[in-house]
């Protein structure tokens, strides 16, 4: 059965981060969470921040997200350094201009799976009825048609984080931010939503960037660097020859 379309491809800008630093402590005991690190993030572009823990990979992407200011260093996106705007500005931002996919998706449990994914719509302003409608699409081309209505205990752990791609994806984001999005998922089962999740936000013409320390993870993305000491200590590309994922219309577990 044919899905419905994705809403339109948003336009396109690249995200410029340039040498980012991030102390914390006092000058008798400092830690260097980030130390200079730049990089461009273009659109419509996945890519994975590979690093241990403590590697400085989500300092990293919250401060390339707004969630954090930088002790240093510019995030460029759009005509704006995000990290000097304030934070009224940065929420509006994070609420048009990004979306999010956490580990454990945090969907509200008293909400259906339509107005957990219209969240985002809703709280810019836009009508229930407006906004659910699209949620819906969205839903729908992520292969849970006919789940609306369901609670998040009603579905299962894939599920709810197709759910959750959908709601970071209903507001056409100019770049979506996963943090370990199936590290509470099986292998299987989080290879499907990887394949999901990478399928979709190429489909809206959103960039992706993807926390994770698993290497299986990071094939799923176009382009992986690698941190270690809040540095990128390397970057490579995906094999191009690679035969493709399956696509986001597989079976729902």
């Amino acid at each position: 059965m044919t899905q419905p379309a994705p809403p339109p491809t948003p336009g396109g800008s690249p995200l410029v981060a340039t040498a980012l630093t991030k102390v914390y402590g006092t000058d008798q005991a400092t830690t260097h969470a980030l130390a200079g690190v730049s990089l461009t993030i273009h659109p419509g572009e996945s890519l994975a921040i590979m690093g241990p823990s403590g590697s400085g990979k989500t300092t990293l992407l919250h401060c390339l997200a707004g969630i954090l200011t930088p002790t240093s260093g510019t995030v460029a996106w759009r005509g704006e350094d995000v990290a000097t705007l304030s934070e009224t500005r940065r929420t509006v931002l994070r609420r048009q201009d990004f979306g999010f996919v956490f580990q454990s998706g945090q969907l509200l449990p008293e909400l259906p799976a339509v107005e957990n994914a219209a969240l985002p719509l809703m709280l810019a302003g836009t009508t229930r009825a407006e906004a659910t409608a699209v949620a819906a699409r969205w839903l729908a081309h992520l292969g849970l048609a006919g789940m609306e209505q369901r609670r998040p205990g009603e579905l299962s752990g894939g599920q709810a984080q197709r759910v959750a791609i959908a709601r970071a994806l209903v507001g056409s984001p100019g770049v979506v931010f996963a943090d370990e999005p199936t590290g509470a998922l099986d292998q299987s089962t989080g290879a499907e939503v990887l394949d999901v999740l990478t399928h979709a936000t190429r489909a809206s013409g959103a960039a992706l960037v993807v926390v994770t320390h698993d290497a299986g993870v990071a094939r799923h993305c176009s382009r992986t660097v690698t941190m270690r000491d809040g540095r990128i200590s390397g970057e490579f590309r995906a094999d191009p020859t690679r035969s493709a994922s399956p696509t986001d219309q597989g079976a729902v577990r």
